[in-house]
């Protein structure tokens, strides 16, 4: 009860205060695929993971939500020669000379990308209970970010805290050796933590060749799109006649595969006769999030939400709504 109390109080403070065993090649072309393991095309950005880079993906429990999608194929590094691949979230690397459950190792992303960012301010927690610092960095996690750490891999997937809490863009963050949380208030319960994208960062950062991000058509993929199914939920089923809210849209297609990529033009029709109309490209995970203040609606109105998602010559309607009460 008293943790739950913590994780509340930091949620309000935050909404008060606006997440191949060898080396095949070395000419930075596409590598052959690692001996070993099998491989997994992902549609939603035109990449396959392979070998044993697949087989440590597999490992990891919420590993899209996590790591995300491969957004190159493996390819071998120009300056240490190893076999790495990006992924949204993360970078893998390939070491074939260490034991079998530590060949495939991940980029300290958040090191390298905090080293780049420039924070607007601190904020410190102002009850240590619910927090657990790490004397290595210093650092303690608190709060949500705590329940998420230990959740999600813990420090065996995204390092120590290397920060403590800090505004970035406008944002509550915590930054750690390979990852970067970030908090988001306005969000479903448990949802509101969310982990950013480093590995896309680290990539721009360095920078890699862009051409590496283009999709790669694999034979045989199932990722031809040919139908689409939208759905779309809110954040609250009901709301104040002066409230916030949020329009959540999901696209997948016939094999229930998610559609990057794919726009979606979400109208808002409000019972006084407005309208708000918002376009939107879903992401890696065929999401698109639309927040929305509600205001000075009739009490007991309903606001209407109408979706069309466009898709390489394809095209889907659906609508929802919510009802506004005092």
């Amino acid at each position: 009860m008293l943790y739950n109390q913590v994780v509340n109080k930091f949620a309000r403070l935050c909404g008060a205060l606006l997440m191949v065993c060898l080396l095949l090649t070395t000419n930075g072309g596409h590598v052959v695929a690692q001996q070993g393991g099998t491989s997994e095309y992902f549609p939603a950005t035109g990449h396959t993971v392979s070998g044993e880079f697949w087989t440590f993906y597999q490992s990891i429990e919420n590993a899209d939500y996590v790591l995300g999608a491969p957004i190159t194929e493996q390819f071998s590094d120009a300056k240490s020669g190893r076999v790495i691949q990006y992924f949204q979230r993360a970078r893998f690397e390939y070491y074939p000379e260490n034991a079998a459950d530590q060949r495939v190792l991940l980029t300290a992303v958040g090191s390298f990308v905090m080293e780049h960012a420039v924070p607007s301010g601190e904020l410190e927690p102002n009850n240590p209970i619910g927090c657990r610092k790490f004397d290595e960095t210093g650092f303690s996690v608190c709060y949500a970010f705590l329940e998420f750490f230990d959740k999600n891999g813990g420090e065996w997937l995204v390092g120590k805290p290397i920060s403590p809490f800090v505004f970035y863009n406008g944002r509550i963050v915590q930054y750690f050796e390979r990852a970067r949380f970030e908090w988001f208030p306005q969000n479903l319960e448990g949802q509101k933590v969310v982990l950013a994208e480093l590995g896309r960062l680290y990539f721009d950062l360095l920078p890699e060749d862009a051409a590496r991000l283009q999709p790669v058509r694999a034979e045989n993929a199932p990722g031809d799109v040919r139908a689409l199914a939208p759905n779309i939920f809110t954040w609250k089923a009901v709301t104040r006649t002066d409230d916030s809210q949020a329009v959540y849209v999901t696209v997948r297609d016939q094999t229930n595969r998610p559609v990057a990529g794919a726009t979606a033009i979400i109208t808002i029709h409000w019972a006084q006769g407005g309208e708000q109309r918002f376009a939107q490209t879903t992401d890696g995970q065929g999401l698109v999030n639309v927040p929305l203040r509600v205001q000075n609606q009739p009490h007991g109105s309903l606001a209407v939400i109408d979706v069309e998602v466009n898709y390489m010559g394809l095209s889907e309607k659906i609508q929802s709504s919510f009802r506004i009460w005092q």
